[in-house]
């Protein structure tokens, strides 16, 4: 790639370039007093933004382009490509990316056999990657840093960190019986961590099918799928269900996934929000979760008891007459977890039901009923996130609920596309009155899974 041509450089926090989307971005590394400076650019009529980080080696300069809607930049994988060249010097075998999720509606029922609905977004994890002829890896991530070890070093609650994620995936691909060496691997991503947005299963998506690409194993997706899953519960410690990883594996673009995560049979539904005249809105309250804190795990064994008590295999077969028949048996904490459950099934199958009848303006109150239901029966929400679910329906929007895990993360608003403007101004200045940090809004568009891109 030809270098581009310098017309200008900037001392970071020194400048202004007129633009509000580079201004920003002068402003983020002055606020966080980032060492360094920004090199402003002009290659054939485009401007770029260079960060150049004087006090680290060559391979972490990193070129990226700005714009006022989003901070994703150059084309991530030439980035990657770029970074991966520099540091491991040779070229990777190949690009791979894979995409986060957004879960349109059913929270909590993945681990219950129970039914899901989510999309992949237009935000994804991006790695470069290469064989080596021995057993180390060496790993880099343009925006965590760079971790060594070897194979024999992975094991559950051996490797910290988000290289947890990358040595788990390549760990279980190995357990399907597959001679997985080591491995030269770069990647960046532009998935918010913490938000809800399944950056976790991005990067074990992204990385099983690296490693499938270069040293065989399984098709499917739905098999690769729970490769991902598994490094995820036995390697980091989480134990998710299947949803995220079928997500980022198997939507295709302009749809909604319909997973049975029983029997893993997905439908893909149409999800047209432009012929709507919809967009849907992600609000990153900024408030970081872990899940491995074990609140996700003790809502999964509350799931697990109020089966035992209903003697059914798993919450996906009781009935919502099951659960307040048995509430005195189930108490009141389990009677609330099952109930959220059952009834949160039923809404992902009436969801789709509208959206098979082309009426996906009408989804919006089954969206806010789940929110409801997470935050009174479920108890997954949290202050930042019952804000913006408020102050979005009180902008115009047709349903909004949190998304995820919860305990933290985003919420989703499904709104009309004129209203965008309206709901992010009041949703933040709705943060600022209850003094909030204030939040990111952003849309996404039904995007394409887990593929190569060269």
């Amino acid at each position: 790639m030809r270098p581009p041509t310098p017309a200008a450089r900037c001392t970071t926090g020194t400048a202004r370039l007129g633009n509000p989307g580079y201004d920003d971005v002068l402003l983020m590394f002055s606020v966080g007093q980032v060492p360094g400076k920004l090199e402003c650019f002009a290659d054939g009529g485009s401007t770029m933004v260079r960060f150049v980080d004087d006090t680290g080696p060559e391979w972490s300069r990193r070129y990226r382009a700005m714009s006022t809607e989003r901070l994703a930049l150059t084309d991530p994988a030439e980035e990657v490509r770029i970074a991966f060249a520099e540091r491991f010097g040779r070229e990777p075998e190949g690009i791979w990316a894979a995409p986060g999720r957004a879960n349109l509606v059913g929270e909590h029922t993945d681990y219950n056999d129970g039914f899901v609905l989510p999309l992949a977004i237009d935000h994804r994890v991006t790695v470069a990657a290469a064989r080596r002829a021995d057993d180390r890896l060496r790993l880099l991530s343009l925006e965590k840093g760079e971790r060594e070890l070897t194979l024999s070093d992975i094991g559950p609650g051996l490797v910290e960190g988000w290289a947890g994620y990358v040595a788990g995936a390549m760990w279980s691909l190995a357990r399907e019986g597959v001679e997985v060496g080591g491995l030269d691997l770069a990647l960046t991503s532009d998935v918010p961590v913490g938000s809800g947005l399944s950056s976790s299963a991005a990067l074990e998506c992204a990385t099983v099918l690296a490693t499938r690409d270069l040293y065989g194993g399984p098709g499917d997706p739905g098999r690769l799928a729970l490769i991902a899953q598994r490094a995820e519960n036995e390697i980091v410690g989480v134990p998710s269900g299947i949803m995220d990883q079928m997500a980022s594996m198997a939507c295709i673009a302009g749809h909604v996934l319909l997973l049975d995560t029983r029997s893993l049979v997905a439908e893909q539904v149409p999800f047209d929000l432009d012929a709507a005249g919809l967009t849907l809105l992600v609000i990153d309250t900024g408030v970081s979760h872990a899940l491995a804190d074990g609140a996700y795990a003790e809502r999964r064994r509350a799931c697990e008891a109020a089966a035992r008590l209903l003697e059914v295999p798993a919450l996906r077969d009781a009935t919502e007459a099951d659960v307040a028949a048995a509430a005195d048996l189930l108490g009141e904490v389990l009677h609330r977890r099952a109930r959220h459950v059952v009834t949160e099934n039923a809404r992902v199958l009436e969801v789709v039901d509208r959206l098979r009848a082309g009426r996906l303006d009408a989804i919006g109150p089954l969206l806010t009923a789940s929110h409801v239901s997470l935050r009174d029966d479920y108890e997954v929400s949290a202050p930042e996130l019952d804000t913006a679910v408020e102050a979005a329906l009180r902008a115009g929007g047709l349903g909004a609920r949190m998304t995820g895990a919860g305990f933290g993360g985003s919420a989703l608003a499904l709104a009309p596309a004129v209203e965008a403007g309206a709901v992010t101004r009041i949703v933040t200045a709705a943060f600022a009155g209850r003094g909030f940090r204030a939040p990111t809004v952003f849309a996404v568009h039904p995007a394409h899974g887990a593929r190569r891109l060269a």
